[in-house]
């Protein structure tokens, strides 16, 4: 009986042991997740009721930061502008990345080196980027409006003109598909090789293979790329504000810079946090709503 009691409270003690260094390991995590995270949403959402310039004391206001949120015109814009981009920037890049990842997984000469190529914009810092396309598009000076002119296209002013600015970024977009494209690479390398043998014994051209047997299985992937792209694309900030500061005209003021400009230019942090809580909830119900839709597409092996 008591080997029995000691060995018993020789497992409590071990267990008690592993939970409290358990808790050791994750305590930098939480201290961070706390700190800069959990506690700064909390804030914020108190701050939604207040107007406050980050001197004086905080006055409460009600739902009027709110209203002024799903009301202001400007507000309106940076998200429809935002919406537009996303619409159009995340298709596109999906196709050329999955077009690409298809590419480099045939035996082919060099493949290791243009799948680095391709992969090697990500690890460029997104300011160093951002200037870098904005000499790209200059007017005068800019290696696309030289490119485009062999072809006898005039020079156009990208990056001004309000009907040529969405469609730069967007453009600009597809220099960070290598994210994208190593992750379809990967779920290429893991469709059975038995799948494309059988498919081919019973007379399937690769055209009909990739739509009967490589898409379908690919689907996950696809959603979780299109998830995140989607998500990334409503966060845009940096390129707008480096590269045009949301002009011409605020066609490129995205949803982003405006929290940033009304937040840390304009010092209204009440009206900052409705913004940034708008952006969230859109954010999150577009993705609840994805994966809603995503039974209907996605397939998933038994």
């Amino acid at each position: 009986m008591m080997i029995a009691n000691r060995s018993k409270e020789r497992i409590t003690w071990m267990r008690a042991r592993e939970w409290i260094e358990g808790y050791l390991f994750a305590g930098p995590f939480l201290v961070g997740f706390f700190a800069f995270v959990a506690f700064p949403m909390l804030f914020s959402i108190w701050l939604m009721f207040q107007k406050w310039d980050l001197l004086g004391e905080p006055v409460f206001v009600g739902f009027r930061n709110i209203e002024r949120a799903l009301t202001d015109e400007l507000a309106l814009k940076a998200l429809y502008n935002s919406a537009f981009y996303t619409l159009f920037a995340v298709p596109i890049q999906l196709v050329i990345s999955f077009t690409l990842a298809l590419a480099l997984t045939q035996a082919i000469k060099l493949r290791s080196i243009y799948r680095a190529g391709f992969y090697l914009p990500i690890i460029i810092p997104i300011v160093a980027t951002a200037v870098v396309w904005q000499r790209v598009f200059h007017p005068d000076f800019g290696i696309l409006n030289e490119v485009l002119g062999i072809f006898g296209v005039p020079p156009q002013n990208w990056l001004l003109d309000p009907n040529l600015a969405k469609p730069a970024f967007i453009f600009m977009s597809f220099w960070m598909i290598g994210r994208q494209m190593v992750i379809f690479i990967a779920g290429l390398g893991n469709i059975p090789v038995q799948l494309m043998e059988a498919s081919q014994i019973d007379g399937a051209g690769k055209l009909r293979s990739l739509f009967t047997i490589t898409i379908p299985l690919m689907t996950p992937l696809i959603f979780y790329n299109m998830v995140i792209a989607i998500i990334n694309s409503f966060q845009t900030f940096v390129p707008s504000l480096i590269m045009t500061d949301g002009g011409p005209q605020n066609e490129t003021l995205f949803v982003v810079l405006n929290i940033y400009r009304n937040g840390f230019q304009f010092f209204n942090m009440g009206y900052a946090s409705a913004l940034a809580w708008e952006l969230f909830v859109i954010v999150v119900g577009f993705t609840i709503a994805q994966f809603y839709v995503s039974n209907k597409w996605v397939y998933y092996e038994a």
